[in-house]
């Protein structure tokens, strides 16, 4: 499984559309994802103070666009290293690949994100 983060109203409309487009797709040319491992890293750095948030678990082997494991595209997030890959997908995600959608919630003195419970372990 990869990780994406995005808004409940960006969701909403992935489903509405049939296919998520992330920002990005247009922008960068692709959609940035992470693993278990560099999500909380990503979130904290690049979104805080949202509270709207979902994380999207999506089933890489039902991917139909293609998917790369590449550098970060940018300055990494602090507790990641440069030579770190992310998964990055080239293509709307196709709804089916989306095996699950959980809420991202910052504690609300720290404004720090931690893993829902179903992905801790």
């Amino acid at each position: 499984m990869i990780l994406h983060i995005t808004s409940r109203t960006e969701w909403g409309d992935a489903q509405m559309r049939g296919e998520y487009i992330a920002p990005s797709l247009q922008t960068e040319g692709f959609i940035h994802c992470s693993t278990e491992k560099q999500v909380l890293h990503v979130a904290n750095a690049f979104y805080r103070g949202k509270t709207d948030l979902v994380l999207l678990l999506v089933d890489e082997s039902k991917l139909k666009p293609e998917l790369k494991w590449e550098a970060p595209a940018g300055p990494p997030a602090p507790g990641i290293s440069e030579v770190d890959s992310f998964p990055h997908i080239f293509g709307p995600i196709n709804l089916n690949a989306v095996a699950s959608v959980l809420d991202l919630e910052a504690d609300s003195v720290s404004g720090t994100f931690s893993l829902p419970l179903s992905l801790q372990s």
